[in-house]
């Protein structure tokens, strides 16, 4: 419970401070620490910040147990913690728990839980009897562990938000990926926009929208039972560039199936936008071998090993919307402009 004495002084304006001796209240230093998922990007977010990485030391016991410990004071701070749902993710997820948790007994003034792509969001509803809502569930995790609020990247559903009773500020890759096309497609004035399934189509709409440029639909068709699924493009990409863009591709079944169809169709080029490119399994085989002129993912997960062996992977740099969604939040200012703006 905060104390009215110090409330009362806090409100006293220059003058009053001046006249009384009283010292005027520190802003909260912000402290930068990262998980062991994704330390790049971590690093790649304080060099935009001009701070030093805080310390921090994680490790397992021979048991597998996950031990943290925070290296320097976190007293009174305005404390970030980078953690990407990637890699061992239940692991990676204790471990983000346990550091929330570290800094929050430590005395923090406020942590936030930075989660450039957030784990387990198409668990976001009951898909059949006594399936659990798992997203739900982490929500819940985040909070006790103790986090004050959560920064992450284009959620799977928008309605993840409401599952936490803590502030979520959901930013989208939209603005970051609409800069990349104009600056990497030199022909996207005359391009379709195509979202390969239903799920996807507000999402490219909007970015059809803010570059005024015409867009297309991939349906799939249930046939009859024991009958393979066909699919229907709804719309014209005849010599002209296919621009896919979807959330995330795990397999990338979807994506690969996409652009056969719109070669199938007569597009020129097919290039696929994904904000997280899991790319699991077999997924870069299947995008060496497709129609797929480049895949072009964010680096809300690590993606250095893939581009090695496949040459039409391309990413798009984040850090520096995540960066400046820190500098806002600890000014308290709005982050709506990351909205619609990608910051220099």
């Amino acid at each position: 419970m905060s104390d009215p004495v110090d409330n009362a002084v806090n409100q006293l304006g220059e003058k009053e401070r001046t006249h009384f001796n009283l010292p005027t209240p520190r802003m909260p230093d912000i402290k930068v620490f990262s998980g062991s998922s994704h330390p790049h990007i971590a690093k790649t977010i304080v060099a935009r910040l001009g701070l030093p990485l805080g310390k921090a030391t994680t490790k397992k016991f021979s048991n597998h147990e996950t031990s943290v410990e925070i290296g320097e004071s976190v007293r009174g701070d305005d404390v970030y913690i980078v953690q990407s749902g990637c890699g061992e993710i239940n692991d990676n997820l204790m471990e983000l728990f346990i550091m929330i948790n570290a800094c929050k007994i430590a005395s923090a003034s406020r942590v936030t839980a930075v989660i450039p792509c957030f784990p387990y969001s198409r668990q976001d509803k009951k898909e059949k009897s006594r399936a659990p809502i798992t997203a739900k569930l982490l929500a819940n995790l985040v909070s006790v562990a103790g986090a004050d609020r959560v920064i992450t990247i284009d959620l799977h559903s928008t309605q993840i938000q409401g599952f936490f009773n803590i502030p979520v500020d959901n930013l989208y890759a939209e603005p970051a990926i609409t800069k990349w096309i104009k600056e990497n497609i030199p022909e996207w004035r005359d391009s379709v926009m195509v979202s390969p399934d239903a799920g996807g189509v507000k999402r490219m709409t909007s970015i059809a929208d803010r570059l005024d440029i015409d867009f297309a639909i991939i349906h799939k068709e249930s046939q009859k039972v024991g009958e393979v699924n066909s699919t229907v493009l709804v719309g014209d990409v005849n010599n002209r560039t296919a621009i896919m863009v979807d959330d995330l591709a795990d397999t990338c079944d979807t994506i690969v199936k996409g652009a056969e169809k719109l070669r199938e169709s007569g597009a020129k080029k097919v290039y696929a936008i994904l904000t997280h490119g899991v790319l699991a399994g077999n997924a870069i085989e299947k995008i060496n071998n497709s129609y797929l002129e480049a895949l072009v993912v964010t680096n809300t997960i690590p993606q250095e090993k893939n581009m090695k062996v496949c040459p039409k992977l391309q990413t798009i740099d984040i850090s520096v919307m995540l960066a400046e969604a820190i500098r806002r939040t600890h000014y308290n200012e709005s982050v709506s402009y990351l909205f619609t703006n990608v910051p220099y």
